[in-house]
């Protein structure tokens, strides 16, 4: 479904501002239309007020014959400046009296049905071209009886003109209205939803380029503010999953990187296994001859030392010989009692030799007891003679002690010497075979 290209803000200008004008604009007509109506109606009630006003005096005039006097009160109500004209009938329909820029031709028919409303009315006529509203009231006398008509007119124009001005005035109001409604609308729209949507807008464009640990601000109204949220939630989501897809990988890789090592390790097994097995056999005829040899009683000393140094020499070759077999076995399946003490005494027992050419002493701390263990002697003892060829290494001319005790269930060796110690990075490869000192002694400051 294609989104649309109009805006919200547009959206509410079509859809709510322009129909709430609408229904002012009709509102205000009617309003006018009302307006105009009383407006309408009160001009001709001004008319009529000042037609009640001198029709006391012109009737009692009129009845004393006094034209002069009449003539005087017709003048005054251009005092008022709302009237067009003034005039009076006597009861035979003849105009005895005006005041005005034009004269009105009644005939005596209509002035007597004019004067026959006592009450006085009002009508819309034409004065030489002019349209003007006029109200008509009777004169009585004393009597009770009509001896004249007094006519009081206005132009139309004055009406026209004052609802213009009314109109104006409504249409200007209007406007103002509009554009003050519009406007207050339109900024309640910024202040309550658009900064707050443009805020998201903003959040969401950091995020595409690449500020992943951004999150919006849950602020504004309610339903703004859940959308903030939602938005942060997704990329909380989305940067767990990243993070769970990285350690996927990464403990993919640990596992391949175990994989190739095991299959690494095992063709090494193979080879060791295949090269101890081929220099067991002549290792065995050197130590069969060394042997015999040291039977002839002819020897003397100097040759019966050469025939051991051959043996122990043949002897260390067998022991290397073991370890190749077994670091081509799988660990820990030749498993057995022995007793600590005795792994202590081999293992420095092998080590004579390297301490003598690293001019180096070695200490044995030995325990109140000696506990047995369940271990397969051959491998811990290559363990120990490591680690005491290590510390030998890293000490020439100092001193190595070592100790072992008892903690819980388990038995605890200590080697410690006068060197700078193991590299952090190699402990785990401690009990391999055939490693390089290099890797394991750490280089003095």
């Amino acid at each position: 479904m294609k989104g649309s290209k109009i805006s919200l803000r547009l959206t509410l200008i079509l859809r709510v501002v322009v129909p709430l004008m609408l229904a002012m604009a009709v509102f205000s007509y009617l309003l006018l239309w009302t307006v105009e109506e009383g407006t309408e109606k009160r001009l001709q009630q001004d008319v009529e007020l000042v037609a009640r006003a001198i029709r006391l005096p012109v009737s009692y005039s009129l009845e004393q014959g006094w034209a002069g006097n009449v003539e005087q009160a017709l003048a005054s109500v251009f005092q008022i400046r709302q009237v067009y004209g003034a005039y009076v009938y006597d009861k035979d329909g003849k105009l005895i009296a005006s005041v005005g820029a034009v004269r009105p031709a009644a005939s005596q028919t209509e002035v007597e049905r004019l004067a026959s409303d006592r009450g006085g009315t009002g009508e819309y006529e034409r004065i030489e071209g002019r349209t003007v509203y006029s109200y008509f009231l009777p004169l009585v006398g004393p009597g009770g009886q009509i001896n004249g008509l007094l006519q009081v007119t206005r132009r139309h124009s004055d009406f026209a003109e004052d609802i213009r001005q009314l109109r104006a005035q409504a249409l200007a109001l209007m406007l103002l209205l509009v554009l003050l409604t519009g406007g207050m609308i339109m900024w309640g729209h910024r202040a309550a939803i658009g900064r707050h949507l443009q805020a998201l807008t903003e959040s969401m464009a950091r995020v595409e380029r690449g500020e992943r640990e951004h999150r919006a601000v849950a602020e504004g109204p309610r339903e703004i503010a859940e959308l903030g949220k939602a938005l942060n939630g997704m990329l909380d989501s989305m940067a767990r999953a990243e993070r769970e897809l990285v350690a996927r990988k990464n403990a993919q890789a640990e596992l391949e990187q175990q994989l190739r090592q095991a299959e690494k390790m095992a063709a090494i097994g193979r080879l060791a296994a295949g090269v101890a097995h081929e220099l067991g056999t002549p290792l065995s005829v050197i130590d069969g001859k060394a042997q015999r040899g040291l039977r002839d009683p002819s020897l003397d000393e100097k040759q019966i030392a050469n025939l051991e140094s051959i043996r122990y020499e043949v002897q260390r070759l067998s022991h290397i010989i073991r370890q190749l077999l077994d670091f081509g076995r799988v660990p820990g399946q030749r498993r057995r009692t022995t007793l600590s003490s005795q792994l202590v005494t081999a293992a420095a027992t092998a080590m004579e030799g390297e301490f003598e050419r690293y001019r180096a002493s070695l200490k044995l701390v030995e325990p109140r007891s000696a506990p047995n263990l369940e271990v397969d002697p051959v491998r811990l003892e290559q363990a120990l003679v490591n680690l005491l060829r290590n510390a030998a290494q890293a000490t020439p001319g100092g001193q190595v002690r070592m100790s072992w005790e008892e903690v819980g269930d388990d038995v605890q060796f200590v080697v410690e010497d006068d060197g700078p110690g193991i590299l952090d990075d190699v402990r785990s490869s401690l009990f391999e075979p055939f490693l390089p000192p290099s890797r394991l002694v750490k280089v003095p400051d």
